[in-house]
């Protein structure tokens, strides 16, 4: 049993890569389920800052888990900054008994450092790692990835940068452009209601969000970008194994419906009969432009 949280798909890769039944962390909070017991039972999740997104804490202090194996694979981009011991001792903190923790690096998707074209061209040797972490998982290793002394006075730097910043900087870090056709994509990949459709056009929601950039990356129109300078603002990204209708199925919180004029649309593999506002990108088709301890 693996649980994943994902957006441009890398960790919906590797959760795919390491085994079944997959579920996803935003629907399963949806749910209210959360119990759980299985043999083995994981967490597939990127890591923000050095540690897993909020929501994923969320389910980690809310969930219950009765396995003899427990394992979190965290995917990132550059600098993990001690992700694994942060993962442990959150473990700790909510109880959960853990074997095996691993990072593993992948394309880096935060659009303020990182320029996607770069980004793509680079071999990080994902599968190969990949390869080595299921094989472990599959025979029950007992391990933890080391972290030095660096890592984590990157993670010291990253906190008291943060602690300079105003109060809710992240929540106000999205912005639409007057590209908008208010096509509902936005509001289909992100995990937590952060962005919604009205009057035609995406209107960011603060208070919630994850700052994960899934609406940026996953907007056919390039319409949705940052408050923030970014390294290349005509490159988006999407793990090239993911289709962007299996992130809609993993994060879409709201009736589809509610955005789009046809029903059609909610029903992968169908067309509406006429043209609406969501006919330029359907969900089952290509992106056109892809270049803390718990509380």
């Amino acid at each position: 049993m693996v649980f994943y949280f994902t957006g441009t798909g890398n960790s919906l890769y590797a959760a795919m890569t390491i085994g079944a039944p997959l579920q996803s962390i935003p629907q399963v909070l949806r749910s209210g389920k959360l119990d759980f017991t299985a043999e083995t039972i994981g967490i597939v999740a990127p890591v923000y800052g050095h540690e897993i997104p909020p929501m994923v804490k969320e389910f980690l202090r809310k969930a219950r888990f009765h396995t003899p194996y427990f394992f979190m694979v965290l995917t990132y981009g550059n600098r993990h900054g001690g992700a694994a011991e942060l993962a442990q001792q959150l473990c700790q903190d909510c109880g959960i008994q853990h074997s095996y923790i691993n990072v593993l690096l992948m394309v880096d998707n935060w659009l303020p450092s990182f320029d996607m074209e770069e980004q793509m061209r680079l071999d990080k040797q994902v599968d190969a790692h990949l390869a080595q972490i299921a094989a472990d998982i599959a025979a029950r290793k007992h391990w933890i990835a080391p972290v030095s002394e660096s890592d984590r006075a990157a993670h010291r730097e990253f906190l008291a940068r943060s602690a300079q910043m105003p109060a809710g900087a992240w929540q106000h870090l999205i912005q639409v452009s007057d590209r908008c056709i208010g096509c509902g994509i936005c509001q289909r990949v992100c995990p937590t209601s952060s962005i919604k459709v009205r009057d035609g056009r995406a209107i960011p929601i603060p208070g919630n969000c994850q700052t994960c950039l899934f609406c940026v990356h996953n907007c056919p129109q390039m319409a949705i970008g940052l408050t923030i300078p970014e390294k290349n603002a005509k490159a988006r990204y999407r793990n090239e194994h993911i289709t962007l209708a299996q992130i809609i199925r993993a994060n879409e919180q709201t009736d589809p419906s509610g955005s789009c004029e046809s029903p059609d649309q909610t029903r992968p593999g169908t067309r509406p009969a006429g043209p609406t506002a969501c006919s330029p990108l359907y969900p089952d088709e290509p992106v056109t432009r892809r270049p803390a301890a718990c509380p």
